[in-house]
């Protein structure tokens, strides 16, 4: 082969080699751009909610009377099964009335002189009326006799008066009971000396149903609520239903309302006291009980439910959330959350209606990052939430 032709072929061997280089080169542009990441996404809805809050308190009687005699005297029967239910006005005690029954008796004598007394003061003053119209007898004379005969009324109407009360402490010989409800043991026992409006009661009855429940709230609390109230955040409830959780974790089947609030704030604890009515028919409930309820104490209407899975925490502690732009890349957001509602955090900001959340796939992308979106099936929550 000759050299001139040497020096012809040469360029054209270069020239090959380089676009052979090239086309390697361009290999991984011919293949395309990498896939973009799937998300599941969840659409933002405003939802209306009932805020509430849970408090511990103490099971307490509606009614608490303790029984005391009236009147001394020795305990002659016990008239009631300790531990029972008894009625207002059902007989406790009969004291012994011996002494009680002989005043009375000289009361009631009493009462019969006086009758008698007055029956001749009234014939006389009519016979003295009579001879006074023939002047048989002075004007004085028949004055005398007309008073004679008020003074016998008068005499009839004290000793009724002392008939009466004579009659009180006898009644008061048999202890009754003051209220309806469950009686605890007795005090005392047959035979024993008891004397009037004694220090220790004979007995103590409560009324079991309804019963009470007491329960404090935080002034702080208190002050926060009222303000978002009076901000428009919230909107107050008027009749606060109250569910009570048990000992035992179980929930009570009757629900209670809030009757009562303290108007001022103890200032060893700082804490408003509360008050909760519940109806207790089968008597479940007993003194001293402690339980858990729930009140609501408010309502946000148009507020917004993030699912839990979808809020996530920088190093800072801070909430962040990832939701699908309209241009459909990936944006990260600073979100503050208020409380957890089941399943679901109550946003404050940083969230707004019509918002796509990303639920699942968020290890795979970046802000920024286009993504393909597929909307998820929203967890359910309950519309009440219970701030811990």
């Amino acid at each position: 082969m000759s050299r001139p032709f040497l020096r012809a072929a040469l360029p054209l061997a270069l020239s090959a080699s380089l676009l052979a280089l090239t086309a390697c080169g361009n290999k991984p542009a011919a293949q395309g751009a990498p896939p973009m990441a799937e998300v599941s996404v969840v659409t933002l809805k405003p939802e209306s909610v009932t805020l509430t809050r849970e408090l511990t308190g103490r099971a307490e009687a509606s009614q608490v009377a303790e029984v005391r005699p009236q009147a001394g005297g020795i305990v002659e029967r016990l008239l009631f099964t300790e531990g029972g239910s008894v009625k207002a006005g059902q007989p406790l005690y009969q004291l012994d009335q011996t002494a009680y029954r002989a005043d009375a008796n000289s009361a009631s004598a009493s009462v019969a002189r006086a009758q008698a007394e007055l029956v001749n003061a009234q014939k006389s003053a009519k016979r003295a009326a009579e001879l006074a119209k023939t002047q048989m007898i002075s004007g004085q004379d028949n004055d005398n006799a007309q008073a004679a005969l008020r003074q016998a009324e008068a005499g009839l109407r004290a000793a009724q008066a002392g008939l009466q009360s004579a009659n009180v402490p006898l009644g008061f010989t048999r202890v009754t009971a003051p209220i309806s409800g469950r009686i605890g043991r007795s005090s005392v026992t047959r035979g024993a000396l008891v004397t009037a409006s004694q220090a220790a009661p004979l007995a103590v009855i409560q009324n079991l149903d309804p019963m009470y429940v007491a329960i404090s709230q935080s002034s702080t609390e208190l002050l926060q609520l009222r303000r978002e109230i009076a901000a428009g955040n919230l909107q107050g409830s008027d009749a606060v239903p109250v569910d009570l959780l048990l000992e035992d974790g179980s929930r009570y089947p009757q629900q209670g309302k809030l009757s009562f609030a303290e108007a001022t704030v103890d200032p060893a604890t700082g804490a408003v006291a509360l008050r909760v009515i519940v109806p207790n028919p089968d008597q479940l409930l007993l003194p001293g009980m402690f339980v858990r309820a729930t009140l609501a104490n408010a309502q946000r209407k148009d507020a917004i439910l993030a699912p839990q899975q979808g809020i996530t925490r920088d190093p800072k502690g801070n909430a962040t959330a990832m939701v699908v732009g309209s241009d459909g890349k990936v944006e990260q957001r600073q979100v503050v959350v208020n409380r957890a509602i089941g399943n679901k955090w109550l946003v404050d900001s940083g969230l707004a209606a019509g918002d796509k959340l990303i639920v699942e796939g968020l290890q795979k992308i970046a802000p920024g990052a286009p993504v393909k979106v597929t909307e998820a099936s929203a967890p359910t929550a309950s519309k009440s939430v219970a701030a811990r």
